[in-house]
């Protein structure tokens, strides 16, 4: 049986329960879900108006998931390239071009990873309009 490790990435917005950024088994590392979130718990890509209402910015928000899981992968010894699958988590699929739009400036179909993109009701936090679940193969 192989033996897994959890990857931890200092200086990153820390997970809000009891697991890792990533585990790594064998050639594999599974990124857990991963959003806008900075180390201070602020988000990118959202601002709030002095009645409460939420302005999401989802092209902004994916290149900070994209950017948080690129330094994830880069403790584990990886890069945006060794990423072979990843789960998208979107709240509105009016969102889907935009959401496109960003993502295309860090893939292509020829190199970049498979991808399923699901609508969800709700993510950990209202300002999040994205969150990212990722397996890269560092071999």
């Amino acid at each position: 049986m192989t033996k897994s490790e959890p990857v931890i990435a200092e200086g990153r917005a820390p997970a809000l329960a009891n697991y890792p950024h990533a585990r790594r088994v064998g050639d594999l590392l599974f990124v857990s879900g991963v959003s806008c979130r900075r180390p201070d718990h602020s988000h990118v890509g959202v601002e709030v108006d002095a009645d409460g209402t939420i302005h999401r910015d989802v092209a902004v928000q994916t290149r900070a998931v994209i950017e948080n899981i690129e330094a994830i992968l880069q403790v584990a010894g990886g890069e945006l390239a060794d990423l072979v699958d990843l789960t998208v988590f979107l709240i509105d699929m009016a969102d889907y071009g935009e959401f496109n739009r960003a993502y295309n400036e860090y893939f292509d179909a020829e190199t970049g990873p498979a991808r399923t993109t699901v609508a969800v009701h709700q993510l950990p936090h209202p300002n999040l309009a994205i969150e990212i679940k990722a397996v890269a193969h560092l071999g």
